[in-house]
């Protein structure tokens, strides 16, 4: 069976670029790759040419999912099982593929309507070594993808089908939680060593952005500190304080970003090893910490 293996590069609309730049830059510490021809902005954190791309769009929220695999072959696969699943793909133009810096690449929905692609073949920049605006340690990457995405699904169980059995990704554990009187429970996956690369939960969006977080990882918990007295310093909205999380371990807090959504950064989460991971169940979010900032 063919899977993903990993989120290689992550798309958002936004209404301001030119805020979001400074935000991505002298907060979270990325860099700035410049702006595309149709005045996309892109960002990198390794040696990825580009790990977020940021298009104009008034809806501040997920735009696009950017899920890489191996090679040609792999891609064919994922096509086939797409289809098999009564999937409708679409081969990426030449156009599309320099857009996103690319050998190859499909496009696809999921059954919420997510706009996703499969591609092989990022480009590399090796020449250009990333460099952060900030004096940080740098990105935790590499063969787990930019991070992960938490995000709202219109139907639970046709997600979990879709991203277990039609991209493979494998099911890491479970959260079940109460929100006021309702009962909810948010389903971790992973595709890689990284934790969870994946979680959503079922939730109405009267009002409420597809994307609830996406989380980039630090190599320091030191940068973590910084970033966190730093966000108090230049008036950044912090969501939650600092905790640790309960199934991964996670050491982070969340901020506000300029689209209105969550960021996740965070430090030290374990990580899977599938030749002996057990799937858990936890009712709790988090061992210590996350609680609501103070406005």
């Amino acid at each position: 069976m063919a899977s993903v293996a990993q989120l290689g590069y992550l798309g958002l609309n936004v209404s301001n670029i030119d805020e979001w730049e400074h935000f991505a830059t002298r907060i979270l510490g990325l860099q700035s790759n410049g702006h595309d021809p149709d005045g996309s902005l892109s960002l990198r954190m390794d040696e990825y040419d580009r790990r977020f791309i940021l298009n104009r769009g008034d809806d501040d929220d997920l735009a696009f999912l950017g899920w890489e695999v191996s090679d040609a072959e792999q891609l064919g696969s994922l096509a086939a099982q797409l289809r098999a699943a009564s999937v409708e793909v679409r081969q990426g133009t030449s156009a599309e593929t320099e857009a996103r810096r690319v050998v190859e690449l499909i496009k696809f929905v999921d059954p919420s309507g997510v706009a996703s692609e499969a591609f092989y073949g990022p480009l590399m920049s090796f020449e250009r070594p990333f460099k952060s605006p900030r004096p940080i340690s740098g990105f935790v990457t590499g063969a787990m993808g930019l991070g992960h995405v938490l995000f709202l699904v219109d139907d639970y169980q046709k997600s979990v089908a879709f991203y277990r059995d039609v991209l493979g990704m494998r099911i890491s554990d479970y959260i079940q939680m109460k929100v006021g009187d309702m009962s909810r429970t948010l389903a971790f996956f992973h595709c890689n060593r990284r934790h969870h690369t994946l979680a959503f939960t079922a939730a109405p969006r009267v009002g409420v952005k597809r994307l609830n977080h996406f989380m980039i990882q630090l190599k320091s918990l030191d940068d973590i500190g910084a970033t966190y007295y730093l966000c108090q310093e230049q008036g950044v909205p912090i969501v939650t304080t600092l905790g640790r999380h309960s199934n991964d371990h996670m050491v982070s807090f969340y901020l506000r970003c300029p689209s209105g959504f969550a960021i996740e950064y965070g430090w030290g989460a374990r990580e899977v090893d599938d030749r002996n991971w057990q799937v858990q169940l936890h009712r709790s979010t988090s061992s210590w910490g996350h609680l609501p900032a103070k406005s």
